[in-house]
């Protein structure tokens, strides 16, 4: 049997027949005329080569093949209506899912707090895994679906299979102690090469835009520990004279959670740092991934104090 000979709207017919025993009541139920209610119903007897509802003096009664079909149209119209209820754009924020996140520590702490509190109120049924991206884009899993979105600042030459989109920016500050005895008043060139340095690393390089702007310039610093992590170094720091050129709104945050430390311009030009969204084509049409995509950016838009105002309520 060919199901593309099927009219499946004639099963939705039979159903509100069953149910309301009535041509006119049916008519009105699915919003049609009766003489374009009776035109089906003369298909849907075609259909199943029977009477299926017959005249009786109060309307309509089934027939015994009706009767033995009900259930089973039921079950089929049934599941139709969940599958379209799935797809509608409407609902698709209910149903169940688990989404992988792959990121740094310091994308967690930077969104999570604001996106679990949309995600519970609008997609409750939605799990979020958030996954170290270890300095590397994850296509293996982008493009196998163990990976839904990559979010991070330093993928690059992605296939075409891949979409990308800017949500965040930010400048460089220096964190360092306020007991740090090598700066005294602001941050100097020559008092940034005399300090120790940590790094973020998660690749174990410890060479990276500040290296290669010094090496322009004729100049080296001195690099004394890498770190896998964005956040952790922060305490470190304190009461030291090491110091760490991160992103500024880590230091703003490292500076109002302790009191011991301050941040500065760095005294060398460095570029701004692009935080982007990566996902796979398998993924760009998907309407919950798709809605999540839009949080996130709409989440990481603000100022880089607005963003760490959340963190610090």
């Amino acid at each position: 049997m060919n199901i593309a000979s099927k009219d499946l709207n004639l099963l939705k017919l039979f159903q509100v027949l069953y149910e309301e025993r009535s041509v006119s009541g049916a008519a009105e139920r699915i919003n049609l005329s009766q003489p374009a209610l009776s035109h089906k119903l003369a298909k849907l007897r075609d259909e199943f080569d029977d009477t299926l509802f017959a005249r009786a003096p109060r309307g309509l009664t089934p027939t015994p093949r009706a009767h033995q079909l009900a259930p089973l149209v039921q079950q089929l119209v049934r599941s139709l209506e969940s599958f379209y209820d799935y797809c509608d754009e409407e609902s698709f924020l209910l149903r169940a899912d688990r989404i992988h996140i792959f990121a740094t520590d310091y994308i967690e702490q930077l969104l999570l707090p604001k996106l679990l509190p949309v995600l519970r109120e609008q997609a409750p049924n939605t799990q979020l895994v958030f996954h170290n991206t270890r300095g590397k884009l994850p296509r293996s899993e982008l493009e196998t679906g163990t990976c839904d979105i990559a979010i991070a600042g330093f993928f690059e030459g992605l296939p075409d299979t891949f979409y990308q989109q800017k949500i965040h920016q930010e400048e460089f500050s220096v964190l360092a102690s306020r007991t740090n005895t090598r700066i005294v008043e602001e941050l100097t060139l020559e008092a940034f090469l005399e300090c120790d340095h940590l790094v973020t690393t998660l690749t174990g390089d410890l060479d990276g835009v500040v290296d290669r702007q010094l090496e322009g310039l004729g100049h080296q610093r001195k690099v004394v520990a890498g770190m896998s992590s964005f956040l952790s170094p922060v305490s470190v720091i304190e009461g030291t004279d090491l110091i760490i050129t991160c992103l500024g709104s880590i230091a703003a945050h490292a500076c109002a959670q302790q009191s011991g430390l301050t941040s500065y311009r760095p005294p060398i030009d460095l570029p701004k740092v692009e935080i982007l969204q990566t996902w796979h084509q398998r993924t760009h049409e998907d309407q919950l991934r798709a809605w999540l995509r839009r949080q996130i950016k709409q989440l990481l838009r603000p100022t880089r104090e607005s963003a760490f105002a959340t963190l610090e309520q």
